[in-house]
């Protein structure tokens, strides 16, 4: 197959391209002119395409000739709403636009979504697929941008994936975490008892795939996890095995502490002109007890099963970040 994967050069999308190589298929990689493309540059079968999903028309160029879409490209920091609803939703909405001008006969679309779009779980059980409650102006982006991909439902052959936290090597918003451990300092929110779902970055990748040739309906929405709920101070106490140090220093920060920190690191972001990811809407994410979702849908419809589960994909990572010089 030939596939275009919008957000390449990022940590999911390095993932998908990589799986796609490997099992011998063709990638066009949409990429800005500033994306660091080292990465890319060492897989087989890798074509660039110069653009971003808030241009139609590089959109257009690259669509030509593919097989399927999968779109992982996305902000998860910005400097305002707007800029979260014009690359999430309106990114979204250009790829749709110029898949229908440019490639009507394709296999499939596959867009990413997220865990988000549904919100937390009130009890700490999986929330349902129709759940629709986000609480952050990027999870009510990317439900606008589900939203998108639905509509086009019967126009072309959809499908949408909603990832909880996804983790692994490349990745660097989880690496805050093994960096803190490495330094031994461990804070964290709360008692440290909520709860949640992850997925290791290979294997969400392998659904996207498989999402292509899978034989479900167009419009239907899929949860992507490992298969396991998981208690954070528990999950910190595995990436210190993972790193084989001891946080010497562990404290719960208090959420009004957090939200000081929060107002704090979003003025530094208005002084430098530069998104940030602690802010006090990410607060309303952070502040949550439960971020739970269930695979079995997915694993059932799209013949996908998750291989890699938290303790061994946080070996996995840690040995990615000390080999690459991370830590």
């Amino acid at each position: 197959m030939r596939v275009l994967v919008t957000g390449a050069s990022g940590f999911l999308g390095s993932h998908v391209a990589e799986q796609l190589s490997q099992q011998g298929h063709t990638v066009v990689a949409l990429v800005r002119k500033s994306s660091n493309t080292k990465f890319l540059k060492t897989l087989r079968n890798v074509e660039f395409a110069s653009g971003a999903v808030e241009d139609r028309a590089s959109i257009v160029a690259a669509v030509k000739g593919v097989d399927a879409v999968i779109h992982s490209a996305g902000v998860v920091k910005a400097k305002s709403p707007e800029e979260f609803h014009a690359v999430n939703a309106g990114g979204t909405e250009n790829v749709l636009a110029a898949v229908k001008e440019a490639a009507p006969g394709v296999k499939k679309v596959v867009f990413v979504s997220s865990l988000t779009v549904a919100g937390p779980s009130p009890d700490g059980k999986a929330v349902s697929i129709d759940s629709r409650n986000p609480v952050t102006h990027y999870g009510r982006s990317k439900l606008a941008a589900e939203d998108a991909v639905v509509a086009e439902k019967d126009n072309l052959p959809v499908v949408v994936l909603r990832p909880p936290m996804i983790y692994g090597p490349r990745d660097q918003e989880s690496f805050a975490f093994f960096q803190s451990v490495s330094r031994r300092f461990l804070p964290y929110l709360g008692t440290g008892e909520n709860t949640m779902s992850v997925i290791y970055g290979s294997d969400a990748a392998i659904a996207c795939i498989k999402a292509i040739t899978a034989d479900v309906p167009s419009g239907s929405r899929y949860f992507i996890d490992d298969g396991k709920v998981y208690v954070w101070k528990e999950m910190l106490a595995d990436i210190e095995a993972a790193l084989a140090r001891k946080a010497f220093i562990r404290f719960s920060v208090p959420f009004s502490v957090l939200k000081a920190a929060a107002f704090a690191s979003e003025t530094a972001g208005k002084l430098s002109g530069k998104a940030v990811m602690l802010t006090r809407d990410k607060v309303n994410e952070l502040s949550a007890a439960h971020w739970v979702c269930d695979s079995t849908d997915a694993q059932r419809d799209l013949g996908w099963s998750p291989e890699v589960d938290w303790k061994k994909g946080t070996q996995l990572a840690a040995d990615w970040y000390r080999e690459n010089g991370w830590l």
